[in-house]
């Protein structure tokens, strides 16, 4: 067998590996937090709620054996990320996984919106991704290596009226993933994103018996159903693994088949 399969090797393993995940407390961020957790990874969980973090982090602790902590943080303040990249090189002495899962969403016509909205959303969604990104380079940089996980969506590739807010914002992270990518990988720094299409998180719970809900988010999808928030693990996973060590400036669709049509 060619040497370039490497036998013997578990490429979706991460055990020893630590990941800090933004917006780590609840939703799509739990999530994955939990799914590395279960590949062996230790996690630090970035969030506003200093209860629900740590919470969530004994649950993880519990649940996977791994070490879990949490990190209250505003993700739009420079301070807050720079103190977050310091407090997981405090504790484990590395960081080789980040994901910036943290983000909102403001619904609603364009002129029923205000400027305030606007930058709320770009303010989280983009500066806050913008920022834990840099907060972490040095420190990868000086590793030679490290996994930047972005979360993007589907409404980063493609529109939805009403969402002119977030389909900004996350268009942004898409581009800002493909530019990072490219300056990052010299240093063997690999940096992809997720685009999740609609999952039940508390974001999307407004919506989901509504008729929009029903008709243009559940009925545009090929599965024609919501994701499960476990769903978004294996994603997640493959992206802080070794298996996606060709992987660089991917947008990697999780979204039941909507951007398939």
């Amino acid at each position: 067998m060619s040497t370039e399969l490497l036998p013997g090797v578990k490429q979706f393993d991460l055990t020893g590996r630590v990941a800090i995940i933004t917006g780590g407390s609840k939703g799509l961020g739990l999530a994955m937090a939990a799914g590395l957790a279960s590949a062996g990874a230790n996690v630090m969980l970035v969030n506003r709620n200093a209860d629900e973090g740590a919470q969530a982090a004994r649950q993880l602790n519990e649940d996977y054996g791994t070490q879990a902590l949490s990190f209250p943080a505003d993700i739009t303040s420079q301070p807050h990320t720079e103190a977050m990249a310091q407090a997981a090189m405090d504790a484990f002495g590395r960081i080789d996984i980040l994901i910036n899962s943290a983000g909102i969403n403001i619904r609603g016509p364009i002129d029923e919106l205000t400027p305030a909205d606007f930058g709320k959303v770009m303010d989280v969604n983009v500066t806050g991704t913008w920022l834990c990104c840099r907060a972490v380079t040095p420190i990868m940089k000086q590793q030679n290596s490290g996994r930047i996980i972005n979360l993007a969506s589907t409404l980063g590739l493609v529109g939805l009226a009403n969402r002119t807010p977030y389909t900004a914002s996350k268009g942004a992270v898409v581009q800002m993933t493909r530019a990072l990518a490219l300056e990052l990988a010299p240093f063997n720094i690999n940096v992809n994103a997720i685009c999740p299409g609609p999952f039940l998180t508390e974001m999307n719970l407004p919506i989901a018996d509504t008729e929009e809900g029903k008709k243009f988010v559940v009925g545009a999808t090929a599965l024609g159903r919501w994701g499960h928030m476990r769903e978004i693990q294996g994603a997640a996973i493959f992206l802080a693994s070794d298996a996606a060590s060709y992987l660089v400036g991917s947008m990697l669709t999780v979204d039941g088949g909507w951007t398939a049509r």
